[in-house]
């Protein structure tokens, strides 16, 4: 029986060793090692990845953060001023805003107006049904649209069945309403400079299709069906940690998902990963290569610099970027990363 909830000590035993077809894989850095790319070294911070904390509206079933309703890890204003500080000393030009869903901090409209005033763009992960979720929250789309925030949102398919299957039930629903709204205020227009990104994540335990022709089909469909535009839509592969780790698990498909993923690496894929361009912080400010590091707490290899109070940027440039098994997911097929695929 699979417990409810697997401890980070576990899923990383379980992703090396948790079965005779899992501990025969090869290791990650090995296969690095064979296509030239180790030691893998940041190319230099150009995304400042914050996690607000993992408070959300939602319990989607891939979520690699396990965020909920319930959860109160919460970024403090502190934190935040440590991160703002980090931003005035160098000139890293984004700062992509996680969670959770991470309108649900209470100091997010101060954090994001903060960074605007430094000059900084700004992405939000937006999980969409957050718009729908009371009145507290009904003009963040005004609010995206005042400060030029780029509103990234998941929204596994087009159809209700399959995203209300990953998400949970009534929310595309509430998603299509969401997007209408952002689109009222201009989001999806070539013309408003207010660009709006869709994020797919396959539904089960496969790799996802190709980007370019999913946006096609995601942008005909949406406007045929709903009226809705957008600009991007960035493909996600399930990451085999959290909850999506567990799922697999619990159904006996495991082996055969890391398998894939092992078959799938694609070297060119690997040198574009993006821990090489992006430095992920924490809700409690520790640092982290990417935000999959971040939730199985595997930190930055720089042993000096481990805290965004003790941001480093001319240390933190030059590190290598900590490998696990996990790692495969980024590097199968076309690449995955925050921003899609990386070929």
């Amino acid at each position: 029986m699979l417990a409810e909830r697997l401890s980070i000590d576990e899923q990383l035993r379980i992703l090396n060793s948790g079965s005779p077809r899992c501990a025969s894989l090869p290791k990650f850095a090995s296969k690095m090692d064979e296509a030239g790319l180790m030691p893998l070294r940041s190319t230099g911070i150009e995304i400042l990845q914050v996690n607000l904390g993992k408070l959300c509206n939602q319990s989607c079933k891939h979520c690699h953060v396990d965020a909920g309703p319930t959860r109160r890890e919460i970024m403090t204003r502190e934190t935040m001023q440590y991160c703002l500080n980090a931003l005035a000393g160098t000139s890293i030009p984004v700062v992509d805003l996680t969670g959770g869903a991470p309108e649900m901090n209470p100091d997010f409209r101060w954090f994001v107006s903060e960074i605007r005033r430094l000059g900084r763009k700004v992405l939000v992960r937006c999980n969409l049904t957050i718009i729908e979720a009371g009145p507290k929250f009904a003009d963040l789309p005004e609010f995206f649209a005042e400060n030029q925030v780029e509103v990234v949102s998941s929204l596994p398919h087009y159809s209700a069945s399959w995203t209300n299957r990953q998400r949970g039930d009534h929310v595309f629903d509430k998603s299509i309403r969401a997007l209408k709204r952002l689109n009222e205020v201009g989001y999806g227009d070539e013309s408003s400079g207010l660009c709006l990104s869709l994020v797919h994540n396959p539904v089960g335990a496969f790799l996802p299709g190709d980007q370019k022709q999913l946006e096609l089909d995601f942008k005909r469909e949406l406007l045929s069906r709903f009226g809705i535009r957008f600009n991007r839509l960035f493909t996600i592969t399930n990451m085999p940690i959290s909850r999506f780790l567990e799922a697999l698990v619990k159904a006996g498909a495991l082996d055969e998902y890391l398998e894939k993923l092992v078959a799938a690496f694609n070297p060119s894929a690997a040198a574009g990963v993006m821990c090489r361009n992006t430095l992920s912080v924490s809700w409690d400010g520790k640092l982290y290569d990417c935000d999959f590091n971040q939730m199985l707490e595997i930190p930055v290899v720089h042993s000096q610099s481990r805290t965004i109070g003790e941001f480093d940027l001319e240390a933190l440039d030059r590190r290598s970027i900590a490998l696990d098994q996990h790692c495969y997911g980024c590097t199968a097929g076309s690449g995955s990363s925050c921003g899609g695929q990386t070929v």
